[in-house]
């Protein structure tokens, strides 16, 4: 990689296979939270984000570019990740909280990238291939407010057990006493 024009290409081919990947991430969140409005959101995103998949090819085309297979190891690290949440065996509620948070985590990362490449894409004059990009930034930016909504209202049934309040109140007691003295 020597140019700028190949890290751009680089970087939409990082983004349809992020953009790919969520797909199935999304119909899993979907699956996996109890909340109605929670499912519907996650699956609303999944359809806009196979429209985002169809704008980076039309990027492709617009450029003269062929889009490569490559792995996006952002988002599949935050898959990993998912998965081993889904290992310890949570409560449905803790799974909800997770879930939003999986997802304001995946938007705030797509956002970066799409912002980057629109620069690029500027400073390269590839005004319609900028559009294309600014169309699937906005869509990021809206999920991302919806899951923001999500998380103040979702919580976990049970923040603290009685032993690890016991702990809390104890650490918050000495950390008082520290800086009295």
């Amino acid at each position: 990689m020597q140019t700028g024009h190949e890290l751009f290409v680089h970087g939409l081919n990082d983004m349809r296979d992020a953009e790919r990947q969520l797909i199935e991430g999304l119909e899993e969140l979907a699956g996996d939270s109890s909340r109605s409005d929670l499912k519907k959101a996650f699956e609303q995103h999944r359809k806009e984000t196979e429209g985002q998949v169809e704008r980076l090819e039309q990027c492709f085309e617009l450029l003269g570019e062929e889009s490569k297979d490559t792995e996006c190891h952002g988002i599949r690290g935050m898959i990993a990740e998912k998965q081993a949440f889904s290992e310890e065996d949570p409560s449905e509620d803790l799974i909800d909280v997770f879930n939003v948070g999986a997802a304001i985590k995946a938007e705030t990362y797509e956002i970066c990238e799409y912002e980057s490449l629109i620069d690029m894409a500027r400073e390269m004059k590839h005004t319609k291939v900028a559009q294309l990009l600014g169309q699937n930034l906005k869509e990021e930016k809206a999920t991302l407010k919806k899951m923001e909504v999500f998380s103040k209202k979702i919580k976990p049934n049970e923040m603290m057990n009685e032993e690890q309040e016991q702990k809390a109140a104890a650490s918050a007691k000495s950390s008082r006493s520290r800086r009295a003295a």
